[in-house]
Parts: structure tokens; sequence; C-alpha cells
């Protein structure tokens, strides 16, 4: 039996390396910005906190804007029609800006081996079990996919509550204290939100990039839909949750036969930069 369990989960794993590369969010160049110096974000796809440029282009935006101080612009006209193109922009005031990213449906059908693998390894207990209800297990995994996003940067040495702000995003990770007011080893509390509410009992990830790799971790989010973890001032983190339910039929015309609507939501912030300013808060 244990040979058995052994050969399963190596079965499970081995499926999961070949899974298309599903992990998506916003790098910018760094996270640590002087007045007026350029921004520059790329929209990433991967594996491990490591991807490629999003092949997308405006046309798939739902949303993409700029908060700062009491602002938040509205920054899509900053994305050209090419594929895999970036953004750039530049803030001409200390504080603390955020910018947040939600594409249109996309398409994915996977066999059911590879379905089933994806759905062990984002902790999709739910949706696992309604298959299992529905006998669909041994089927294939037919669904929309869309990607709600947010990096968090620090322009100067004014560090402002924008971090906080709740954005209406599908899927929104919150984090609950200033992630640049934090000290090396002080632990921070995020929460996900599913369409405004806390999104409880679900796979958290968590990444941090340096030069040497990358570490990650796991956890499952409590009633309020949050996790705390302890943060290295040092490199870049990730914070991830993805979110599957039934899609609502007759919705759209297009894959008919489609069952799922999945929701990636990410939050990318880091301490690489040259503005090493002393703490200022307001």
């Amino acid at each position: 039996m244990r040979l058995k369990y052994r050969l399963t989960y190596l079965f499970i794993l081995l499926l999961a390396m070949h899974l298309p590369a599903h992990e998506f969010w916003l790098e910018p160049q760094q996270y640590l910005f002087s007045r007026t110096e350029e921004v520059n974000i790329r929209f990433r796809v991967g594996e491990n906190f490591t991807g490629d440029n999003w092949m997308g282009n405006r046309q798939k935006v739902n949303e993409l804007k700029l908060y700062y101080a009491d602002v938040a612009d509205n920054i899509s006209d900053g994305l050209c029609d090419d594929e895999g193109d970036s953004l750039q922009f530049s803030i001409h005031e200390e504080g603390t800006a955020m910018v947040c990213f939600n594409n249109s449906n996309s398409f994915i059908e996977l066999d059911a081996a590879k379905f089933n693998a994806y759905l062990e390894e984002d902790g999709l207990q739910n949706v696992i079990d309604i298959r299992k209800q529905l006998n669909e297990t041994d089927s294939a995994g037919r669904e929309f996919y869309q990607r709600s996003v947010k990096t968090i940067v620090q322009v100067g040495a004014v560090k402002t509550n924008i971090y906080k702000k709740q954005t209406g995003l599908p899927i929104d990770i919150i984090p609950l204290s200033h992630p640049y007011l934090l000290k090396n080893g002080d632990s921070l509390t995020v929460q996900v939100l599913f369409n405004g509410n806390p999104l409880s009992n679900a796979k958290v990830r968590t990444w941090h990039k340096l030069p040497t790799g990358v570490t990650t971790g796991s956890y499952k989010s409590n009633a309020n839909g949050e996790i705390r973890f302890p943060v290295t001032t040092s490199g870049e983190w990730m914070v991830s949750c993805v979110r599957m339910t039934h899609y609502p039929k007759g919705t759209e015309e297009i894959h008919s036969s489609t069952v799922w609507q999945s929701y990636w939501g990410s939050l990318t912030w880091g301490y690489t930069g040259k503005n090493n300013s002393a703490t200022a808060s307001r």
C-alpha cells in the first residue's frame, strides 16, 4: 500500500511538472524608486516565480489601474497592441503606489490526468469532490480562466496606505500591514478576498526570490481569508491563490461545453532598488 501511494504521488508530481505554466504576476524592474524614476512593469507567466513575458495585449485587458495618493488612474492606454508589451510610467510624488490588472477570459482544455493533477497541485479540493460526485474524474477539464494581479512599489521615503485598498478585483490579495514598514523577520498577514468576501480554506502560496534561488511556502486561509508568514526584507515576494467555480452557463456562446471558471490572483512586492530612504509614514 505504501509503495502504491508513493507511485501515485510520483505520477501526480510528474504530471504537474508538465502542466502549462500558469502563475501570473506583475514584475517591475525593481520595487524601490526615487521620485520621477521610470517604472517598467512586465507581465510575467511561468512557474516558481520565473517566467516569460505574457503574450497578451491591450485587447485582453479588463482593468489596468495605477493607485497612488488619492488617485486611481486608468493606464491601459499605456499598453500597445503588440503581444508581450510592458508598461512604463513615472510618479512625481513620493509615496506607496499599486498597479492592479485584470484580463478577460481565456479558454483551455486539459485531458483528465493533467486536469486532476492541476487541481491537486493548487488545492482545489472542492472541484475534485464535485467531479467525483458527477462521475467526471476521468473526463477532460474545460475552463475559462482570468487573472487578477497586483504589485506594490515604493517611491521615495513617504509611506502611504494605498497598499491596503480594496480594488474590487475578483481575487484581491491584501496585505494588512505595510510591506515597506516591516523589519527583517517580521510576520505579515495577508487577506484573500473573492468577489469582496473573505476566501476561507483556500491554498495560498508564498514565493521569495533571491539571486540564490526561490523559497516557497504553502498555507491554508482561515475563516477570515487570512494567512500569516515571516518576511525577510530582501529580494522579491509573491503571494498567489486560485479559486475555481462552476462556469455560469449561457453567459458566453463560445465553448458552450465549458464547466469551470477559474480566477487567479497574485500580489508582488520587493526590496530591490536604489531607494533605501528612512521611513516617513503618514
